[in-house]
């Protein structure tokens, strides 16, 4: 591995914010972090949630009529994936709501 790898892996600097205008982000944000729980570590307090994705860490946070999301990742694919994977389980979680992605930036 070189050390750029090792620097990639150790210090994510690659970030994505995804916005979703609910009224239902809190009930999302444990959803996501009850499910993700199965096999990574999480944690929720109220509309506030964390989840360590093999991509990188996953912050999340929900108000009155907004769910936003951040991911982060060392590569791009990475951060390609973290989105996926978000998206993929919100559209389970929001169908009723006819989500289909998150608006990143």
């Amino acid at each position: 591995m070189q050390t750029d790898d090792v620097h990639a892996i150790t210090n994510p600097a690659l970030q994505a914010t995804g916005r979703f205008d609910t009224q239902n982000g809190e009930k999302y944000v444990a959803q996501l972090c009850k499910h993700f729980a199965h096999k990574i570590e999480t944690h929720v307090e109220g509309g506030t949630g964390t989840a360590a994705l093999g991509t990188g860490p996953c912050t999340m946070q929900a108000s009155p009529d907004t769910l936003r999301i951040t991911v982060q990742a060392a590569t791009l694919d990475g951060l390609s994936q973290a989105k996926r994977i978000i998206d993929s389980h919100l559209a389970r979680f929001a169908f009723r709501e006819g989500f289909e992605a998150m608006d990143w930036a």
